[in-house]
């Protein structure tokens, strides 16, 4: 699938998405909205095994569009409603499926564009990457999930210091805080993010879904709720070929295959 906002290629079982609107800092409107949806959907599919994120030139995206919004006028609302329905179906979809997302982020990543990452599993950035949330700045609110996810991954003070004063973050910074997985030189963010997809690519999928799940619907469960999903879905990986194969491998150690 290809189109004029996105590029998308799945080679290998890796699946690379580019924000492909480069003239406009890959701003997102609506249009790419739309495709980075039907994107997460083609994803979803058992022969996509890992999936990157990145954007063309030296930008991750800079959010939504506001050029295009304010050609809305009095429809604003309604279009941001359209948008934001697009979007968010991607991210629940890329949140809930079985293969493993790498955000690399490449350079600036602002408004959506750092909620689109912080929302990945893994989030690869570029020693120059600079986060912000900048929504309220413009006098709007997060969206892509940043209110769900932010607060989880800095706590409820961090996460409001950050809303609220849309101050910049460097590389660094956002490593610390826990919104990035690790840091790599300037023009290298793909070469390793690629290199993580092909070993996500070769790993055990469902389990690797199934974990993600597993660790999700830990924020909101009790103790022991928790711990009943944790027996119920290790005992349910076991019958499985991947389960199978894993611990056969390691009783024989070699290395497992679960591409077979």
């Amino acid at each position: 699938m290809n189109d004029q906002t996105i590029s998308f290629d799945v080679r290998n079982h890796v699946a690379t998405i580019v924000l492909n609107r480069p003239e406009a800092a890959n701003a997102m409107n609506i249009d790419m909205a739309k495709a980075l949806m039907h994107a997460a959907i083609e994803c979803d599919s058992p022969n996509v095994r890992a999936v990157i994120i990145t954007g063309s030139g030296n930008v991750f995206s800079v959010g939504g569009d506001l050029k295009s919004f304010s050609q809305q006028r009095h429809q604003l609302p309604s279009h941001l409603k359209e948008v934001t329905t697009y979007l968010h179906a991607a991210i629940s979809r890329f949140s809930r499926m079985d293969a493993p997302v790498i955000a690399a982020v490449n350079g600036v990543a602002a408004g959506g564009g750092m909620s689109l990452a912080i929302a990945c599993d893994i989030v690869i950035a570029a020693v120059s990457a600079r986060f912000t949330m900048a929504y309220t700045k413009v006098g709007l609110t997060p969206d892509l999930a940043a209110s769900y996810f932010l607060p989880r991954l800095v706590g409820f003070k961090r996460a409001l210091d950050l809303v609220l004063t849309n101050r910049v973050l460097s590389a660094q910074e956002a490593l610390d805080l826990g919104l990035v997985t690790k840091i790599v030189p300037d023009g290298e963010v793909l070469a390793q993010a690629n290199e993580m997809a092909a070993q996500f690519a070769e790993g055990a999928r469902t389990a690797l879904g199934e974990a993600k799940r597993l660790l999700h619907s830990g924020w909101n469960e009790s103790l022991e709720t928790q711990m009943e999903k944790e027996s119920q879905t290790i005992a349910k990986m076991a019958q499985t070929p991947e389960a199978i194969e894993g611990i056969t491998a390691f009783l024989e150690k070699r290395k497992p295959d679960f591409l077979r």
